[in-house]
């Protein structure tokens, strides 16, 4: 069962995520060979805040 694990800025609509977990699960049933059924995917909306890159946290720009 193959299970994802995204990590995202907060902020996005529940119709972007919907549209997001419907393409991952359609490419990944096509590549893997596996029903939707077995696809998991776990969305974790982080605030800006708690997220850095070379130092620097994105709320900072």
């Amino acid at each position: 069962m193959p299970t994802f694990h995204v990590e995202m800025f907060e902020g996005r609509t529940v119709e972007q995520k919907r549209q997001f977990v419907e393409a991952i699960t359609r490419t990944t049933c096509e590549v893997l060979g596996c029903g939707p059924e077995s696809v998991d995917i776990i969305i974790a909306d982080v605030k800006r805040e708690n997220w850095a890159t070379a130092g620097k946290l994105w709320s900072d720009d």
